[in-house]
């Protein structure tokens, strides 16, 4: 139990352009992923995990693959992720800020 300034969490690169912060407890995560250099001309590799996800789109523009489905998302959007489907995001705008949520606690990004 506690609160998490911004400023003072620990900023995770990720990647080109990717930047994350994150918080958890024993049985929840919630990750702020900042994402600029878009647009994107294609997505991201898709990938999977044992994990559910709830993906909310904070600012900017993406197109967020879900299966075999895609919708373009945009601020106040959100997308559910049952574990194991594969899932991608393509940038559609400079930058883009989603916040996402995971249950269990992703464990790889403790590590990481």
């Amino acid at each position: 139990m506690g609160f998490h300034r911004r400023v003072e969490l620990r900023q995770h690169p990720i990647g080109e352009g990717r930047t994350r912060v994150q918080v958890s407890t024993d049985r929840l995560m919630m990750v702020v992923i900042d994402f600029t250099g878009g647009p994107g001309a294609k997505p991201d590799p898709p990938h999977h995990h044992p994990h559910e996800q709830i993906s909310y789109v904070v600012s900017g523009r993406v197109r967020y693959f879900l299966g075999d489905e895609h919708a373009d998302l945009e601020p106040g959007d959100m997308v559910t992720v049952p574990p194991d489907v594969p899932h991608a995001i393509q940038l559609l705008s400079a930058s883009v800020r989603l916040a996402d949520a995971f249950h269990p606690v992703r464990e790889d990004f403790l590590r990481s």
